[in-house]
């Protein structure tokens, strides 16, 4: 009897040393990655943390917390990337970054470029442009470069002329034809969609089409094309202080961002209004 006891507990203790063993190698796969550090970005809200949210589950995989902390506006995601609060930030194409630099003295550089948006033209009151009336106002955004993109937009489609060599800084001084005499509303980006029932149109980028419910394939009346100079100059970038460029936790977070994997999620969720950059 006890030489079966005996048998038994020999059985049981060799189970329970394989158990360990195999629990121990479960761990040691390679599926849990080596902590290696956080990295926090400050993010406008659709579609650049929403992105992030995807790359999260891609970055803890390898090691990597990423912190994501959204801002309704353009201006403090540079000033705590600037300030050392933040790591990066992904909000922003190079014109309006380098912009930034110019009048804030701030330090901003491309870590690298993740997406497009294309800039469109929306309904308001209006929903085709033949529609537009003698003194109808039109809404844009009033950030230096945002606002001549969307001017370009409206001279690409006929309804103002700026002009010549106006370009990347115009703005409403420089219209030379306006032959509707259509008024440019100046507006905060945040604050161009939530007046789109008060006036024609809206031009808006893509982010905030977004948030206002507009799909570029469907509800823009005309939008900048994809191999358009427009498209390749505004590409939206990971932004970060100079100096910290190559830091092993931006260099892991813009791998990531420019990943197959998140390449597929941006063309699945955007419907075209979101485009991952070449």
């Amino acid at each position: 009897m006890k030489k079966k006891l005996y048998l038994l507990l020999a059985l049981v203790l060799a189970v329970a040393s394989l158990t360990a063993c195999g629990s121990s190698d479960k761990k040691d796969d390679g599926k849990k990655a080596e902590s290696k550090g956080t990295i926090k970005v400050a993010a406008s809200a659709t579609p650049h943390a929403e992105i992030l949210e995807e790359a999260k589950k891609i970055l803890k995989d390898k090691g990597w917390d990423l912190q994501i902390q959204v801002f309704d506006d353009y201006v403090q995601p540079n000033n705590v990337v600037e300030s050392g609060d933040f790591d990066a930030n992904y909000f922003q194409h190079i014109p309006y970054l380098e912009q930034f630099n110019k009048e804030k003295g701030t330090h901003l550089v491309n870590a690298g470029g993740i997406h497009y948006e294309p800039f469109g033209i929306y309904p308001g009151t209006k929903k085709k442009l033949d529609e537009l009336a003698e003194g109808d106002t039109i809404a844009v955004p009033n950030d230096t470069t945002n606002e001549a993109r969307a001017l370009l937009l409206l001279e690409a489609n006929g309804i103002i002329k700026l002009k010549d060599g106006a370009g990347l800084t115009a703005t409403v001084k420089d219209i030379a034809e306006n032959p509707k005499n259509v008024k440019i509303q100046e507006l905060e980006a945040a604050q161009v969609p939530r007046v789109k029932d008060e006036v024609a149109f809206v031009v808006l980028n893509g982010n905030y089409a977004l948030q206002a419910g507009f799909s570029v394939s469907k509800d823009s009346i005309a939008y900048e094309k994809s191999d358009s100079e427009a498209a390749k100059t505004y590409v939206n970038v990971i932004a970060v202080k100079k100096g910290n460029e190559n830091k092993p936790g931006i260099k892991a977070l813009v791998e990531v961002l420019k990943s197959d994997e998140i390449k597929k999620f941006i063309n699945d969720k955007y419907d075209g209004a979101v485009v991952p950059f070449e």
